[in-house]
C-alpha cells in the first residue's frame, strides 16, 4: 500500500461525536507518521492529577531554587508511564530530539526533565505521559471514517492558548465553526 500523505508535524482534531472518551474534544499533535504507523501527543488534557513536582519527587530531580511548577498532560493511552516533552526549538538534548515542526521538537528522554527541574530547559514546554499510536494503515481508516480533521499545528496552539479552549482555536484556526460540524460524510 502507497502512503500518499504525511501528517507529521499536522495536528488531528477529534469530530465532537468521538465514540472513544479518551479522544473526546482532543488536539493530537502528530510527531511521527510513515507506512509503519503514526505517533501523536495529545496536546489539550492535563492530567490533573499530577504535576512536574509530583514528578521531580518521583525521578528524585534536583530543583532550582527558582524552580517553576508546571501541569503534566495525559499525552495518550499507550504506555502511560513513559514520558515525552514537546518544546520549543530552543532546545536540543544531548541524547535524543526528534524535531517537529520548524518551531516545535520532540524529546523523550531524562535528561530534559533534568534540564527543566534545574531551569535549564527549553523556554516553552508540554509535558505528557503516554502516547497515542496507530499502526500501519490504522491512521489512515480513522480518517477515512471521519472521526478526525487535520490541520496545521501553530505554535502559538499549542504554547500559547489555555487547553480548555485547544480544541475550539484549533477548528477556528482551520476556519471550522463547531456548531456546524457533522460526523456524517458526504457522498455525490
Amino acid at each position: 500500500m502507497e502512503q500518499t500523505l504525511d501528517l507529521s508535524g499536522k495536528i488531528l482534531i477529534a469530530m465532537p461525536d468521538m465514540g472513544d472518551p479518551r479522544f473526546a474534544r482532543s488536539v493530537i499533535l502528530i510527531c511521527a507518521h510513515s507506512d509503519e504507523g503514526a505517533m501523536g501527543l495529545i496536546i489539550n488534557h492535563p492530567t490533573g492529577d499530577v504535576d512536574l513536582s509530583h514528578l521531580a519527587d518521583q525521578l528524585d530531580l534536583d530543583r532550582a531554587p527558582d524552580f517553576r511548577d508546571r501541569p503534566i498532560h495525559a499525552g495518550g493511552p499507550v504506555e502511560t508511564e513513559r514520558g515525552f516533552v514537546l518544546h520549543s526549538r530552543d532546545y536540543s538534548s544531548a541524547i535524543s530530539t526528534l524535531p517537529v515542526t520548524s518551531e516545535i521538537a520532540l524529546t523523550g528522554t531524562l535528561d530534559i526533565l533534568e534540564d527543566i527541574a534545574q531551569e535549564n530547559g527549553p523556554d516553552k514546554t508540554l509535558i505528557m505521559l503516554g502516547y497515542c499510536g496507530w499502526g500501519p494503515g490504522q491512521l489512515e481508516s480513522e480518517l477515512a471514517q471521519n472521526a478526525w480533521l487535520t490541520g496545521d499545528a501553530p505554535f502559538d496552539l499549542l504554547f500559547g492558548t489555555p487547553d480548555k479552549k485547544k480544541w475550539e482555536v484549533a477548528l477556528a484556526n482551520e476556519n471550522i465553526d463547531a456548531l456546524a460540524l457533522s460526523s456524517t460524510a458526504g457522498h455525490a
